[in-house]
C-alpha cells in the first residue's frame, strides 16, 4: 500500500493533542514527514519528542517533503496556507473553521479544483458514532422529511484562556467560530445541506467583558476580549425547514455543557447526543434508545483515516469543501445580521 507523506503546519495544542498522535497511529498508511511552525524551536522540540524526521525552515520547504498537509494555525492563515499548499501539489486537511470569510473559502475550493487535490476541513463531529447513527437513520427515511432542527453548543464558563482564541484579528470570532461551527456543520450534514434562504443572528460579549468572572479554562484579560462568547441564530432554508442555533463559551445556564442536535421530521424525530429516536405509532408515543452503536469512541481516528484514504483515491471524502463553505457562509451571515440588526438573505 502507498504510504502518504503528511506534513503538519503549526504545532500548537490541536496538532500535539489530536492530529500528530492520530496520524502516528496510522503508520501502515501514513508517514509524518515534517513539521513547520513560526516558532522553529518549538517545532524542533515536538519533532524530537515524537521522532519526526524533518523540521522545515519555511512552510514552502515543508511542501517539498509532503504529499499532504494538515493546517493547524490561527484561522486568519487557513486560506493563504491552504491555497499555497494546493498550488504546490499537496492535499490539504485544514482545521476548522474553513476560513474567515466565504470569499476566502471559495478561493480555497478553486485552488483545490485547479490542482486536482483533496481539500477537507476538520469537522470531526461527523465521525462520532452517534452522528454516523443519526445519518444512517435519516438516510433510511426513519424520521421522514426534517422540518425543525435545534442546535446547542453551550458551555457555562469555558472561555479558552490559552492561545489566541479571544483575538478577533487572528480568529475572526469566538464561540461561534470555535465551537458552534462544529454542531452547525453536523446539523447541516445530517439534513443534507439544504440551501439557506434567510438568516438572523445576535452575538454577545457581555459576560466576558465583566472583570473577575469565573472561568474554568484558564485566565484571560477582560479588557482585551475581542470576540463573541454567546451567539443565537435562526436559519430558514429554501425547502421550508428551519434551524435554531445557540452556542456559548460563557453563559448563565445550569449545566456545565449542553451539546446536542435535535431534529424533528414529519415521521419522527431524533436526538444525536445521546442518540435516541422518537415517533408516534399504534396510537401511542415512543422513545427509542440504542443499546449499542458501532464506531470509534474517538472521532479523530476515522477522520484522519478518511482523509488519508481520500487522498489515495480509496474512499469518498466525508467532509467536502463545498459543505464546509456553507458553514462559513452561514457564520458570516449571522455576524452580519447581528451587526446590522436585521435578517440577511442569502
Amino acid at each position: 500500500m502507498t504510504i502518504l507523506k503528511v506534513g503538519i503546519i503549526g504545532v500548537g495544542g490541536i496538532a500535539q493533542n489530536r492530529h500528530i498522535p492520530t496520524f502516528l497511529k496510522l503508520a501502515d498508511k501514513v508517514s509524518i514527514c515534517a513539521l513547520y511552525d513560526t516558532d522553529f524551536e518549538k517545532a524542533r522540540q515536538v519533532a524530537a519528542e515524537l521522532d519526526i524526521p524533518q523540521v522545515a525552515q519555511t512552510h514552502e520547504e515543508l511542501f517539498e517533503f509532503a504529499d499532504a498537509v494538515v493546517i493547524c494555525t490561527p484561522n486568519k492563515f487557513h486560506s493563504e496556507l491552504a491555497i499555497e499548499a494546493l498550488n504546490a501539489g499537496c492535499h490539504v486537511l485544514c482545521e476548522k473553521p474553513m476560513a474567515l470569510s466565504a470569499e476566502e473559502g471559495k478561493e480555497m475550493i478553486a485552488a483545490s479544483v485547479r490542482a486536482g487535490k483533496i481539500l477537507s476541513i476538520a469537522y470531526h463531529y461527523r465521525f462520532m458514532k452517534e452522528a454516523i447513527a443519526a445519518k444512517k437513520v435519516i438516510n433510511e427515511g426513519e424520521i421522514g422529511t426534517p422540518l425543525v432542527i435545534r442546535v446547542q453548543a453551550l458551555r457555562r464558563r469555558k472561555v479558552p484562556g490559552w492561545g489566541v482564541f479571544i483575538n478577533k484579528e487572528l480568529q475572526g470570532g469566538g464561540s461561534l467560530m470555535d465551537y458552534g461551527c462544529h454542531l452547525l456543520d453536523l446539523a447541516l450534514w445530517l439534513i443534507g445541506n439544504p440551501k439557506p434562504a434567510e438568516i438572523s443572528g445576535t452575538t454577545y460579549d457581555v459576560l466576558s467583558r465583566i472583570p473577575g468572572q469565573v472561568n474554568q479554562w484558564g485566565s484571560f484579560d477582560h479588557q482585551t476580549f475581542g470576540v463573541d462568547d454567546h451567539v443565537s441564530g435562526y436559519i430558514r432554508f429554501q425547502n421550508g425547514a428551519s434551524l435554531l442555533l445557540e452556542t456559548s463559551w460563557s453563559s448563565n445556564i445550569k449545566e456545565d455543557v449542553i451539546e446536542n442536535v435535535s431534529i424533528s421530521g414529519d415521521k419522527g424525530g431524533l436526538e444525536v447526543f445521546p442518540f435516541s429516536l422518537n415517533y408516534a405509532k399504534h396510537g401511542m408515543l415512543f422513545n427509542s434508545n440504542a443499546e449499542w452503536l458501532p464506531g470509534e469512541d474517538d472521532p479523530s481516528l476515522p477522520q484522519a483515516e478518511n482523509f488519508v484514504l481520500s487522498c489515495l483515491g480509496m474512499a469518498e471524502q466525508v467532509v467536502k469543501a463545498e459543505e464546509a463553505l456553507q458553514v462559513t457562509q452561514i457564520i458570516e451571515a449571522i455576524y452580519e445580521s447581528s451587526s446590522k440588526g436585521c435578517s440577511v438573505r442569502i
